[in-house]
């Protein structure tokens, strides 16, 4: 299959945009990282339309074949993003046209851009904070072995900047401990 020429001018505007802004505008070179939740949404997404009754379940099936190769293709480092398309949501549907033809193009049935790119952006700041909060445990953690080998060593209090009283490192530590 040929490469899928889409143009996505939209608008007033009546030819395609100069490189310079089509570059500053694209914004792959950060959402690339949506990938894996914006594929996530667009399977959950194909599903609910098969049970819908709104698309067949065979074109569901071929959708998510689809959309499952291409995040290993991403996955990979096999798949080309093209600015021109500006978003990752965008290549990604673009591509999935490409493999699997018209049927791809009824995935955003029932489905706003809108949608797609709040989901996405949920399903990241989930994954940012479960994974925020693993590395925080696991800092607590380094934090209490380290107080636990220093229970003895006393160190400057500090009131103002200025050295106050002697405070143990161990209690010190385990403050910070605390404030997470």
């Amino acid at each position: 299959m040929e490469k899928l020429k889409v143009s996505f001018i939209r608008g007033r505007f009546h030819k395609a945009a100069d490189k310079l802004v089509t570059e500053y505008t694209a914004s792959i070179p950060f959402d690339w990282r949506l990938y894996r939740h914006d594929i996530a949404g667009s399977i959950a997404h194909a599903k609910m339309l098969a049970k819908q009754g709104i698309i067949a379940q065979e074109e569901a099936e071929i959708i998510i074949k689809g959309l499952t190769s291409i995040r290993e293709e991403i996955e990979q480092g096999k798949f080309q993003f093209n600015p021109e398309l500006e978003d990752i949501h965008m290549n990604i549907e673009a591509r999935l046209i490409e493999k699997v033809g018209e049927v791809g193009g009824k995935l955003h049935t029932a489905r706003s851009r809108n949608d797609q790119v709040a989901l996405d952006l949920r399903l990241f700041t989930k994954e940012a904070i479960s994974n925020t909060l693993v590395k925080l445990r696991e800092f607590q953690q380094a934090l209490i072995s380290l107080a636990e080998a220093n229970k003895g060593v006393i160190m400057p209090g500090y009131t103002h900047l200025q050295p106050a009283q002697p405070v143990l490192l161990a209690h010190h530590l385990l403050a910070y401990f605390e404030m997470l």
